[in-house]
């Protein structure tokens, strides 16, 4: 009787243990193992980057920047339900655009969506909820200029990923006086404050070490000089750069 009894509370307790196991399998994973949500040890779904695709700081900042405006740049307004307002309007050389009716707006630097909502408040107190188009009409395209010992000085189209030693062939390459261990990289930080950076390109050709070379960004200034320059401070303002090219290039 005793060894009996023994084989059913066996029994019972491996049945329950089945069952415990089968309960456990079947219970439904948590939703927020699934969605990342707070308190989840799942895994996090990828977020989509920001609007204006900037990066990490830390990896190089802004990736695929959005256009901002500039001088000269010509935009197109269209207001839906109040087409008397459409316009073509230029930024001024200070950086503002007249609006009709509405005055002066500050656009130089802007996305054209942060234009758009500057357009909308300007005409908030004219229109009951203004509904704008923005369209870019002209622009100027992206450039560098080349100055100093180089075999055709003067101003060119960036197109694309270009180096220091690659803006150097595309302006004509050395000329027979030329510094090719002082190569300078001129680059606005402001509006009166200009980064010089100083390129030993005889030793990287040399070398072969070519990812030294940086990429050149909209507006910037190779400088290839005669004469050894002994210094040349980390930031200049814009007028002293009269000494290496015509202030009205750069």
């Amino acid at each position: 009787m005793v060894a009996l009894m023994g084989q059913l509370c066996v029994a019972v307790f491996a049945q329950e243990e089945k069952r415990q196991q089968d309960l456990g399998a079947s219970t439904p994973s948590s939703p927020t193992s699934l969605t990342g949500a707070a308190g989840s040890t799942g895994m996090t779904a990828a977020k989509p980057g920001p609007a204006d695709g900037k990066g990490n700081p830390r990896l190089g900042g802004e990736r695929r920047p959005l256009y901002r405006l500039n001088r000269s740049d010509v935009v197109a307004l269209s207001f839906t339900l109040s087409p008397e307002f459409d316009q073509s309007i230029t930024l001024q050389p200070d950086g503002y655009v007249f609006l009709k009716d509405a005055g002066l707006v500050f656009a130089q630097g802007l996305t054209l969506e942060e234009f758009q909502l500057a357009v909308r408040h300007a005409y908030a107190g004219y229109l009951h909820d203004p509904q704008v188009a923005v369209a870019l009409k002209e622009f100027e395209h992206p450039y560098f200029v080349a100055g100093g010992e180089v075999g055709r000085p003067g101003k060119y189209e960036l197109r694309g990923d270009t180096s220091v030693i690659e803006a150097v062939e595309i302006a004509g390459g050395f000329t027979h006086e030329a510094k090719h261990s002082q190569v300078l990289l001129f680059r606005h930080v402001s509006d009166d404050l200009v980064e010089a950076r100083v390129f030993n390109v005889k030793k990287m050709l040399k070398e072969r070490s070519l990812a030294e070379s940086s990429q050149l960004h909209p507006g910037d200034l190779v400088f290839v000089p005669q004469n050894s320059i002994s210094k040349i401070d980390r930031f200049l303002t814009k007028p002293s750069l009269s000494m290496y090219v015509s202030p009205t290039q750069f």
